[in-house]
C-alpha cells in the first residue's frame, strides 16, 4: 500500500512541481505578465484542494483505486491539452479547472489510505507514501527541463501527459481501501502518543466540524499553506533573476525535492516517538527559516540552502498533516477529515503565487514576498499551540 501511494505521489506531484519549467517556457514565448500565469496555478491549487474533500468522501465509500484512475485520465490529459495553448484562457482552464480536478484524486485518496492501513508507525509509513511526491520534485523537473530543451515545450507537456496517464493506471489497481476489506488488521494496535483517549473511530465529519480541535488545525494548516506553492510556482523565475542558467535553475528545484525526502522520513519517523504536535511546530519553524533565507539570498549557495531546508519543512509540514488528523479523530473516516481540512486550507494555497507574482510586477522582486511568506509560517506556530486532541466526551458511539 506504501509502495503504490509513493508511485502515485511521485509521478502526480513530480510532474505538478514542474511547472516553473514550464513557466519560463511560457513567459518567453508569450511575454504575459509573471501574475496571470501564476494565476493559472493559483486556479490549480484552489481546485485540487477544494475538491479533495470529494475525493476524500469517495474514498471512504468506493475506495482509492477508481478515485486515483479517474484523477489520473483527467489530469494527463490536460497536460497534453497544454501543448496546443495559444490564447492565456486556455491554461486557465485545461491547468487550472481540468487539471485540478484531476489532482484532487492524488493527495487525499493516497493519505487516507495509508493513514488506514498503520496505526503504531503511521508517521513513518505516511512520510514513506509521501516521499514519492518529493522524490519526484526531485527527479521530474531536471527531466523536464532536459526533455524541453530538446523537443520543446508543447511536444514535452504531451509525452508528460501521456506518460501520467499509463503510470498511475498502472498503479492504480494496487491500492485497497483498508486492511479490513482483504480481512487483515492495521500494522499495530497501539495508541500513538498525542492521540486521543477516546474511541477514534467514533468521529464522523460533522462531529469532527463541531470540534475546538478541527478549526485549530484548519487554522494552523491555512495561514502556512498561504505561501506554500509560492517557491515551487517562482523559483525557476527568483533563480533566473539572480543569473542563474537554466538547467541550474532547475536543479535548484530538484534541490527542493531532495530536502524534501528527507523532512518527510526524518520527522515522520520521529513524530512517531516524540508526538506529531511538537514535531510540526519544528517543521514550521523550518519553513519560516528558510523564507527568510530566500530574503537575503543573492548567490548560489544560498539558493540551494534555502531551497533544501524549504523543501525539508515544506515535505514535513504536508507529511504530519494527515497523521495527525487520524491520531485525533481515527480511522474510520480519514478519507472525509483529511479532505475537508485540505480544502479549507489547501484552497488558501491557491492565493500564495498569484500574490507573489502581484508583489513581483509592482516591486520588481520578491524581496516583500519572502517577509510574507516567514510571518505567516510564524503565525501557524501560534495557531498551532491551540490545536489539542478532542475530549473524551465529544465522541458519540460508532
Amino acid at each position: 500500500m506504501v509502495a503504490g501511494a509513493f508511485l502515485v505521489l511521485f509521478v502526480a506531484y513530480g510532474t505538478q512541481y514542474s511547472f516553473g519549467i514550464f513557466l519560463a517556457a511560457l513567459l518567453e514565448e508569450f511575454r504575459w505578465s509573471r501574475a496571470s500565469i501564476a494565476g493559472v496555478f493559483s486556479i490549480y491549487a484552489f481546485m485540487y484542494a477544494t475538491l479533495g474533500s470529494l475525493a476524500g468522501q469517495l474514498t471512504d465509500r468506493i475506495g482509492p483505486r477508481i478515485v486515483i484512475s479517474t484523477g489520473a485520465v483527467l489530469l494527463g490529459g490536460a497536460m497534453v491539452g497544454m501543448a496546443f495553448v495559444t490564447s492565456l484562457w486556455q491554461p486557465y482552464v485545461l491547468y487550472g479547472l481540468v487539471a485540478g480536478f484531476g489532482m484532487s484524486a492524488a493527495y487525499v485518496p493516497c493519505n487516507a489510505t495509508v493513514v488506514r492501513w498503520f496505526v503504531a508507525r503511521r508517521g513513518l509509513a505516511v512520510g514513506l507514501a509521501m516521499s514519492g511526491a518529493s522524490a519526484g520534485t526531485f527527479v521530474v523537473p531536471i527531466v523536464a527541463q532536459l526533455v524541453v530543451t530538446r523537443v520543446g515545450w508543447r511536444m514535452a507537456y504531451v509525452l508528460f501527459g501521456v506518460a501520467l496517464v499509463v503510470c498511475i493506471l498502472l498503479i492504480a489497481p494496487l491500492m485497497r481501501r483498508d486492511p479490513e476489506s482483504l480481512g487483515l488488521q492495521p500494522d499495530g494496535g497501539a495508541r500513538p502518543r498525542g492521540a486521543p483517549a477516546a474511541d477514534p473511530a467514533s468521529w464522523t465529519l460533522s462531529r469532527a466540524m463541531r470540534s475546538r480541535a478541527f478549526w485549530a488545525l484548519a487554522a494552523t494548516f491555512g495561514v502556512s499553506w498561504i505561501p506554500v506553492f509560492i517557491p515551487l510556482v517562482h523559483l525557476v523565475p527568483f533563480a533566473r533573476d539572480l543569473g542563474v542558467a537554466p538547467m541550474t535553475a532547475a536543479w535548484v528545484v530538484s534541490s527542493l525535492g531532495a530536502g524534501a525526502v528527507a523532512g518527510r522520513l526524518v520527522m515522520g519517523s520521529l513524530s512517531d516517538r516524540i508526538g506529531r504536535r511538537l514535531a510540526l511546530r519544528m517543521a514550521l519553524i523550518a519553513q519560516a527559516a528558510a523564507c527568510a533565507v530566500f530574503f537575503v539570498t543573492h548567490g548560489i549557495v544560498t539558493l540551494f540552502a534555502a531551497a533544501i531546508l524549504y523543501g525539508f519543512g515544506y515535505a514535513a509540514v504536508s507529511t504530519l498533516f494527515p497523521a495527525l488528523v487520524s491520531d485525533f479523530f481515527g480511522r474510520a473516516h480519514a478519507g472525509a477529515i483529511v479532505g475537508a481540512l485540505f480544502a479549507i486550507a489547501g484552497s488558501l494555497g491557491g492565493v500564495g503565487p498569484v500574490v507573489a507574482g502581484a508583489l513581483y510586477d509592482a516591486t520588481g522582486g520578491y524581496g516583500t514576498t519572502w517577509v510574507l511568506c516567514t510571518l505567516l509560517n510564524a503565525l501557524a506556530v501560534v495557531f498551532l499551540a491551540f490545536a489539542r486532541p478532542p475530549a473524551r466526551a465529544a465522541a458519540a458511539p460508532a
